[in-house]
């Protein structure tokens, strides 16, 4: 497979670009993108099989059980980092190394069942806490030590609605490239 071929199946929705500033509109998108991604998930994956729910979405790259587990630990973290924002001044965020945790038993072999609710439960909180943000709270932001930068509120809300898009087009594009 060509390394232009591997990219397109890596990132099918290309690569997150980083909003300088986004309008009340764009916000408002990115908060519905995060609230309407668990139903999107489970659609995505209804009837799919043990041996379809271990097949990589792309060669080298995680399995779909591990992509829905992944996105559960993923959106957890980004949770608790808007917390954190909204409630203390610039906080410095824990980092995890994620290529790690996909690889530890839960996120290897577990039904996709308890992930699925974890995401329900988070996403809707998180679209609740979210679409409660004031115009002080858009100027917060938090520190990344694994990058050495801060994220401002519009860079985290683009970030995480396209993640969570990410994530959902590599299981579909899977399943129409599988035919199932």
């Amino acid at each position: 497979m060509q390394q232009d071929e591997l990219e397109k199946l890596r990132y099918p929705i290309g690569q997150y670009e980083k909003a300088e500033q986004m309008s009340e509109d764009q916000r408002q998108q990115c908060i519905h993108e995060i609230a309407v991604l668990p139903p999107k998930v489970s659609t995505a994956l209804s009837k799919l099989t043990d041996d379809q729910l271990d097949t990589p979405y792309r060669p080298g790259g995680w399995t779909v059980r591990q992509v829905v587990h992944h996105l559960a630990d993923s959106h957890m973290n980004g949770f608790i980092r808007l917390k954190l924002m909204l409630t203390e001044e610039f906080p410095t965020i824990k980092p995890y190394r994620e290529e790690l945790w996909a690889e530890l038993p839960d996120g290897k072999t577990m039904p996709v069942e308890s992930s699925l609710q974890i995401l329900e439960g988070v996403h809707k909180r998180w679209a609740h806490a979210l679409g409660s943000i004031t115009e002080l709270d858009l100027s917060r932001k938090y520190y990344h030590p694994q990058y050495v930068k801060e994220v401002r509120m519009d860079e985290y809300l683009g970030l995480y609605a396209w993640h969570g898009s990410h994530h959902l087009a590599h299981i579909v594009q899977l399943k129409e490239h599988k035919g199932w």
